[in-house]
């Protein structure tokens, strides 16, 4: 069984700025720092945030079973803004997923320089005696990160602006 996910967040900064963030391993650790409930701790296990880059992911408890999963970023690409991250153990994985994909792209607005959008998703392959387990898969962890993000640029580009 195959199955994607997806969100939207528009962001009020340029996707250049807004790529600063979301491209970098600071997303990770303003997420830890914000949202305990979603991210309980981060460690890079290997890197520098580029691809190839390997995170351990610890979660809080109660999260569908889980305490961490290992993501290793696949695609960091700052040209076209677009970051994927795969499960490469633990997580998804013990649970009967064969494939768990996170990606992230962040979008210039047409006409809209100022703005931008993220899009978010999650990809996601199952064995067939685990399909139930589809309805796991939600991008609301992922939707509440984006937002974090996106209040963080606002409210410090527009610090930023104002106080030069």
């Amino acid at each position: 069984m195959v199955g994607r996910v997806s969100e939207e967040v528009e962001v009020k900064v340029p996707a250049s700025e807004a790529w600063k963030l979301y491209g970098s391993l600071r997303l990770a650790e303003i997420a830890e720092e914000a949202l305990p409930d979603v991210i309980s701790k981060v460690e890079v296990v290997e890197g520098n945030g580029s691809a190839g880059t390997v995170l351990r992911v610890f979660l809080p408890p109660g999260t569908a079973g889980q305490t961490w999963y290992k993501e290793k970023y696949t695609v960091v690409d700052d040209e076209r803004r677009v970051k994927v991250a795969e499960v490469v153990e633990g997580g998804a994985l013990d649970l009967g997923f064969t494939f768990f994909r996170f990606r992230m792209e962040v979008i210039e607005k047409e006409g809209k320089k100022e703005e931008c959008i993220v899009r978010g998703s999650i990809e996601f392959e199952l064995k067939e005696e685990a399909a139930a387990r589809a309805a796991w898969v939600s991008i609301e962890p992922l939707v509440a990160i984006m937002q974090l993000a996106a209040h963080y640029l606002t409210k410090n580009y527009t610090t930023t602006i104002t106080t030069n």
